[in-house]
Parts: C-alpha cells; sequence; structure tokens
C-alpha cells in the first residue's frame, strides 16, 4: 500500500500534511498514541523543510510518500531545497533546565526517538530525502 501528494511548502500546509498521515497510518493498525506520535514527527521535519531547507520562501515543495508494507510504516518527505547534515545539528541537553534550553534544536532529536529509524540522503540533483520508519507493535 503506497501513496504520494505533492505539497507546497509552507506552514499553512502542515494540517493538510497531517491530515494525509493520519488518514493513512490509521488504515495501518498504529494505535492512536502511535498516530499522533508519528504525525508530530512528520510535522517536525516538514516545518524543518520549510524553515531550514526552504528559508520561508514559499517557492518550494514537499513530496509526501507513505508506504506500509508490513510490519514497516515509511514516510519519505522529498524537497529541493538547502540540505543539511544530520551530524551538524547539536545534541540537546534533555535535563537541562527549561530556561536553560535553546528555543530551536529539539526536531531532529525527537524525530529519532519517536520512531524507529531516521535516514536522510542530502540532494544530488533529485531533491533531500528523509525518510522516517517505524515498525507496527515496536513501542519506542
Amino acid at each position: 500500500m503506497e501513496q504520494t501528494r505533492t505539497f507546497a511548502g509552507e506552514f499553512s500546509q502542515l494540517k493538510e500534511i497531517c491530515k494525509f498521515v493520519t488518514r493513512f497510518v490509521e488504515e495501518t493498525g498504529f494505535s492512536e498514541d502511535e498516530t499522533y506520535q508519528i504525525c508530530m514527527a512528520v510535522d517536525e521535519a516538514c516545518s524543518n523543510i520549510i524553515e531550514h531547507a526552504y528559508g520561508f520562501d514559499l517557492k518550494g515543495v514537499i513530496d509526501c510518500t507513505l508506504s506500509f508494507d508490513p510490519p514497516t510504516l515509511k514516510i519519505q518527505l522529498r524537497d529541493d531545497g538547502r540540505p543539511f547534515s544530520p551530524g551538524d545539528i547539536p545534541k540537546p541537553n534533555i535535563n537541562a533546565a527549561l530556561k536553560n534550553r535553546k528555543n530551536h534544536g529539539l526536531g531532529y532529536f525527537f524525530m529519532q526517538h519517536t520512531m524507529d529509524e531516521v535516514s536522510y540522503s542530502p540532494n544530488s540533483g533529485s531533491g533531500n530525502f528523509l525518510i522516517l520508519s517505524k515498525k507496527l507493535g515496536n513501542k519506542q
């Protein structure tokens, strides 16, 4: 089972992306809590694409491909924005007092801790690819 949709790379599209993901994930047998976590991970990934890859320029698109090959759900997000290096993202200090934490920097960390696997391939002429995977029944 697989579905693909293309969305404008704008914050106003996050609600539609979440609806698309939620409908698909609900059909696969994930729990309501898991569905929520998956949608939040996708929302964070798309927000990062809009803010960092496209720099809010409102000209890019996000291709979202959802596939389920039991027991694995894969969500592939493709964009044509600026690439990034996951290794350059500083690890957040989640034990620091709230007043000492940065306002940003938890998104990739959140994706890694919500999903079973997060992989990224930078733009090589065909776009940046971020793949989020989650196995049905695997509680993170």
